[in-house]
């Protein structure tokens, strides 16, 4: 009984990372506005895909590296700012043309070459702070005596609540009056959501 409550705790902590605001949050809340729920599952699926690789990272123990080495972790930071900027780049180029057109929404423009899964993975991917929190959070509870599923336990409570989570709030977000608000006001929220990327990239860059 021990162990399972200490897996709901664990849990509770990582729904708490996982849905402050961030990039992954900014990316996907964007996307299943914009694009519906499709492209916001496939966004949530490459996030998840992502989270797999951190998971197992700090699951493993690897995250050292980034203590190591530290000139690794500057790098990361630097190509995760990058991306940020080309999203953020992307959502304000929508915005301005939306504005051009007279509020009207642009649905055919094309922000990039990446799928809505693409741009979840690398979303996920790039951010070192997604490794270094989930190694933070994770060392605590694999300390100890523990059964040998215990990592697999821990494992599976990151990637599951990741795909889960994440899907039902693309599914939230496709309630019809926020969806005819979102279209009313797109470019001004692809504003916001632009400018918030490019905000978070400019933090990466300044704590690199």
């Amino acid at each position: 009984m021990g162990g399972m409550s200490e897996l709901w705790v664990f849990a509770g902590l990582i729904v708490l990372g996982q849905f402050s605001p961030g990039p992954d949050m900014v990316l996907l809340t964007r996307t299943a506005l914009r694009d519906g729920s499709k492209a916001g599952v496939e966004t949530a699926l490459g996030i998840a895909c992502g989270l797999t690789v951190h998971s197992t990272i700090a699951v493993g123990g690897v995250a050292v590296a980034f203590q190591r080495y530290p000139a690794l972790r500057r790098v990361l930071q630097w190509v995760a700012a990058i991306y940020l900027l080309w999203l953020a780049y992307g959502m304000l180029r929508t915005a301005i043309a939306g504005w051009r057109a007279g509020g009207i929404r642009q649905a055919a423009l094309k922000e990039n070459a990446h799928p809505a899964f693409v741009r979840g993975l690398l979303c996920n991917l790039l951010n070192p702070k997604a490794a270094l929190f989930l190694a933070a959070v994770c060392a605590p509870f694999l300390a100890g005596t523990h059964p040998v599923w215990w990592p697999y336990a821990i494992w599976g409570v990151v990637v599951g609540l990741g795909v889960g989570l994440w899907s039902l709030w693309v599914v939230l977000l496709q309630w019809r009056p926020l969806r005819r608000g979102y279209d009313r006001a797109a470019a001004w929220i692809d504003a916001v959501f632009g400018m918030a990327l490019a905000a978070l990239a400019v933090a990466l860059v300044s704590a690199a």
